[in-house]
């Protein structure tokens, strides 16, 4: 079988394109070669989360790997069979859970029986999704396509000791992936605040949803629920410390919306939620179905669909535009149109064979 080869400084130029890169490697069986990995940072290379993602992938495909160690910048993939049963990986430190959820789910859908995976590490860090995110949000979206998964946080990790532990439980598709067009997000109908803090007191939580609901409460008129995740200093079994926002907004489409953000040293709680809800507002202002953070994680799901899908989405981001020429390279024959400019709504449509295993 002939090797497929990705240039790593192509679009987004990080570790979204070696993620998605391994993903359909994996699922494919076809083997792959990358090279300028993550060429466009300051510190390119491979980093210990994403050594974590390859050792990750190579277990789940009993596959080898050449060059795969922290700083290479090329390596050779060679996926050689989709297994699943139970498996524990340590990302390190607050490397991110999310994105390691993003590579392996997948193969694990394909594969010949029920998996659970335990992962160690970050589940809210800054520039990933927050778990919370893929709980609510990702997962939701993913039923849209007959895809379902069920994540357990078992201990939050934050920047900079992690620690979290998450199991992510997957049972191997017993349909074909459907194909989805939802363009429009259609109405509001309910709005949902999960706000946390570990190792820092109640009042942090509470102070992040309020931010929330006062940015968007009397733009989005619909009923809310707030959730607030804190514990007692005796009991709290978090490294910590952190904090953390996820709201969510269901639509009569059928889709969700989401913003969130994260807490940091010195960053005032209301900043943490304001930035949450105006992330959701400028999302929900445009009117699309999807918000921007699922602009590039449903792309690999629109291409293993038989047929055709179109998204609308709040952004056509360059983990998108990545995510596509790093599918087409796996599953060719596949046409892909987008009709919007880069980081302005959109619609993204894909027309493919489909893949079965």
């Amino acid at each position: 079988m002939s090797i497929v080869e990705i240039d790593g400084s192509f679009g987004e130029g990080g570790g979204q394109i070696l993620r998605y890169a391994l993903a359909f490697s994996a699922l494919t069986l076809k083997p792959l070669k990358i090279y300028n990995i993550r060429a466009k940072r300051d510190n390119p290379g491979l980093r210990p989360q994403h050594l974590t993602a390859v050792k990750a992938i190579a277990k789940l495909t009993n596959g080898e790997v050449e060059n795969a160690y922290v700083g290479s910048t090329s390596l050779v993939f060679k996926p050689r069979e989709r297994l699943c049963g139970e498996f524990d990986f340590d990302i390190g430190t607050a490397g991110s859970v999310s994105l390691v959820i993003q590579a392996i789910l997948p193969v694990l859908l394909h594969a010949d029986c029920r998996s659970k995976v335990t992962l160690h590490g970050g589940t809210n860090v800054t520039w990933s999704p927050p778990i919370d995110y893929m709980i609510h949000v990702f997962k939701h979206n993913l039923k849209l396509f007959n895809i379902d998964l069920d994540i357990k946080v078992k201990r939050r990790g934050h920047y900079p000791r992690g620690g979290g532990i998450v199991e992510l439980t997957v049972t191997p598709l017993k349909e074909p992936i459907k194909t989805v067009s939802i363009i429009n997000r259609g109405k509001p109908l309910s709005l949902h605040v999960i706000s946390h803090a570990v190792k820092l007191p109640h009042h942090v939580a509470k102070r992040q949803a309020d931010a929330v609901l006062r940015v968007l409460r009397n733009i989005i008129n619909v009923k809310y629920s707030v959730e607030l995740e804190t514990y007692p200093p005796e009991r709290d079994p978090h490294l910590g410390p952190g904090s953390g926002v996820l709201v969510y907004l269901d639509t009569s489409s059928g889709t969700r919306l989401g913003g969130d953000s994260v807490g940091e040293k010195g960053k005032p709680a209301e900043i943490v939620g304001e930035e949450a809800a105006r992330i959701l507002l400028e999302d929900y202002e445009t009117g699309m179905a999807f918000d921007r953070h699922m602009a590039d994680m449903l792309i690999p799901y629109m291409f293993l669909a038989k047929g055709t899908s179109s998204v609308g989405v709040a952004r056509v981001t360059l983990h998108a535009i990545t995510a596509i020429e790093v599918a087409r390279a796996f599953i060719p024959n596949t046409s892909v149109t987008i009709h919007g400019d880069l980081d302005k709504p959109g619609i993204i449509t894909v027309s493919s064979a489909g893949f079965s295993s």
